[in-house]
């Protein structure tokens, strides 16, 4: 289905509300001048206050799905309905798109 295209700057958090950044932006492809993000591209998470019987907040994320017909560099790029899981609790990402003009699928 098609969706925006996520961008580095883009709101991605745990669903604990720790920030996720992208560790490599891809400059190839840009949305409203911002480089968008490969699938491959790992995501660091930053502030999550997470905590179980020993504190494991999220501390990585990757994602599992991205576009199926737009690619750059022959990778797919991640969409605003994109699913990733983090490391170590396994719980998915949240998206907020920031931008809603440039669209893949």
């Amino acid at each position: 289905m098609p969706g925006p295209l996520v961008t580095a700057v883009d709101t991605v958090q745990c669903v604990h509300m720790g920030r996720a950044m992208p560790t490599v932006p891809n400059p190839r492809v840009t949305a409203m001048g911002q480089p968008t993000v490969l699938m491959t591209s790992p995501y660091v998470i930053a502030g999550c206050p997470f905590a179980t019987a020993s504190p494991q907040p999220c501390v990585t994320a990757q994602f599992m799905t991205g576009s199926t017909r737009v690619l750059s560099n022959g990778q797919p790029l991640i969409l605003a309905d994109s699913q990733a899981i983090t490391v170590p609790n396994g719980v998915p990402l949240i998206i907020i798109p920031g931008q809603t003009r440039a669209l893949g699928q």
